[in-house]
């Protein structure tokens, strides 16, 4: 049933918590990691759209704890079940001082095919409900979709909007740096690959001037590195502070730590199809990981608490689910699993494997923090439920390929809730893998329920937002009672910055130039 209420965000104060005292002083921020591409609608990966929402602003934002807030659009509304109206902000220009008008948003839209070529993880997913783009006039436009896309503005809020004069433009030639055209607070200057990129003040952006007027982000991928360049004040702000590293940053006469739960979830993935797995193999030879009893065990067998508190330095949240709360489609009806070892002995008992079994539990080492202590140290909680457990741990650069590939039948992972709602992760790390459908394409231990498919399915389809919390909640429920997969913790983001700085941490770990003002 169409919902009638109109979907408006309000424009005025909200809109973006952004000072207009522009001055002369230059930001210096350490990333840890590099920008691989400034075409910000060429791969979906977090330093690139971190980046890009420094230059480029979408028909709307996420604010700092992913919910929507109008930004080149004014006010969206469902017309009709397949119709979504768009009214745009009027007066707002491109860095190359062009009008901003709805021919811009439409061959943007139309481009996003053109940038995905040879993308490692394309846009492409987040238009793929747009069957026709209509312009009414210079600041409306209509996006006629196949079937119900409720979730079209959440998908929208990932897609920057470029200058149509770019439409044919690829993504070399954008990287190569003269036609790097937002509308968003800063202007791109220069780009020196694997080392820093320097922005300049918009002082016309259309949500006030920002308060630097020269932004250089350097990328420091060494942990040590980057505190040492904070705490040597060669740089005002870093991200991704090591959790060993906290205190000092506290203790420091001229350093703090800003810090917020993040929307990103460590979880873990185990061989569900496979009547033989390579790396979990019982006393008869089959896949114990099959048997929900034994999922169950393995996650009872977890002390979420003590990894956060030992190995984590505090920086993560138990998770019982795979949104935080407050998230749309959280279900208040689900508790983090209690530690409990002998409850988890008994249901290997019950499930026939009083004496365990034999299996390897693969991880990344380089990916997350502290990623190989928290693989090493759930190994070792799975021993003493009597498993004859391995923890093999590898680089990034071969670990998610290998995964992917399913060679391995036991895998930690991280899984960030990129639209700000339950089915950006439902989807792609439960739904039933189908590369006919583009969908499940995390889904690695191939979980797969029809009951989870039809919940998550019609979601997607239903526009009222109680009746999709609802379903979503649902396929919540279903698949950790089914224990899909087993989430362990959210991670927190950190960030260290001089003290004479205020900085507004986001749950996307996103480092915006916006968000650093001086006290």
């Amino acid at each position: 049933m169409m919902r009638k209420s109109t979907v408006t965000a309000v424009v005025g104060a909200a809109i973006l918590a952004m000072t207009s005292q522009a001055n002369s002083a230059e930001l210096k921020i350490g990333l840890s990691s590099s920008v691989t591409s400034l075409d910000p609608i060429f791969y979906v990966i977090g330093p690139n759209s971190a980046m890009a929402r420094n230059m480029f602003d979408g028909l709307i934002n996420q604010d700092n704890r992913q919910q929507l807030q109008p930004a080149l659009a004014s006010s969206w509304k469902p017309i009709d079940d397949t119709t979504w109206e768009f009214k745009l902000r009027q007066d707002v220009k491109f860095h190359d001082g062009s009008d901003f008008t709805a021919e811009d948003v439409a061959a943007t839209i139309r481009r996003v095919p053109l940038a995905s070529q040879n993308s490692p993880s394309s846009f492409a997913r987040y238009v793929r409900d747009i069957k026709e783009i209509e312009i009414v006039d210079t600041h409306t436009i209509r996006f006629k979709t196949e079937g119900p896309a409720p979730l079209l503005p959440n998908n929208l809020s990932r897609i920057s909007i470029l200058p149509a004069e770019l439409e044919e433009v690829p993504t070399p030639e954008i990287d190569k740096g003269q036609s790097v055209i937002g509308t968003g607070p800063f202007k791109f200057v220069s780009w020196q690959r694997d080392d820093n990129i320097t922005l300049e003040a918009n002082p016309d952006y259309w949500g006030g001037a920002p308060a630097w007027e020269k932004v250089t982000f350097r990328f420091i991928s060494s942990n040590g590195a980057r505190v040492a360049a904070l705490l040597a004040g060669d740089v005002d702000l870093i991200e991704n502070v090591p959790t060993i590293d906290l205190e000092t940053l506290r203790k420091h006469d001229k350093t703090d730590v800003a810090s917020t739960s993040s929307n990103r979830v460590m979880y873990l993935h185990m061989d569900h199809d496979r009547p033989t797995s390579p790396h979990a193999v019982a006393p008869n030879g089959e896949n114990p990981l099959r048997d929900v009893r034994v999922r169950k065990a393995l996650s009872m067998a977890i002390n979420r608490e003590a990894l956060v508190d030992r190995i984590m330095d505090g920086q993560g949240i138990p998770a019982g689910q795979l949104v935080p709360e407050g998230y749309f489609g959280y279900s208040p009806n689900i508790a983090v699993p209690k530690f409990d070892p002998e409850g988890a002995k008994k249901l290997l008992a019950e499930a026939g494997y009083a004496n365990g079994f034999k299996m390897a539990s693969h991880a990344s080492n380089d990916r997350y923090p502290n990623d190989e202590k928290v693989a090493q140290a759930i190994g070792q909680m799975f021993s003493k439920i009597g498993l004859d457990i391995s923890v093999v741990t590898l680089p990034k650069a071969v670990y998610f390929s290998r995964a992917s590939a399913r060679e391995f039948s036991f895998i930690m992972g991280g899984a960030a809730v990129e639209t700000g709602e339950a089915s950006g992760v439902l989807g792609p790390l439960l739904a039933t893998y189908s590369k006919e459908k583009g969908q499940g394409q995390g889904n690695r231990g191939r979980y797969s329920n029809p009951k989870f498919d039809e919940y998550y399915e019609t979601a997607l389809k239903t526009v009222d937002d109680a009746k999709r919390a609802e379903l979503l909640q649902n396929a919540m429920e279903l698949s950790m009672e089914e224990v899909g997969v087993i989430p362990v913790f959210f991670l927190v983001h950190s960030w260290g910055l001089n003290k004479a700085l205020e900085f507004e941490p986001r749950s996307d770990g996103y480092t915006l130039a916006t968000a650093v003002s001086k006290k």
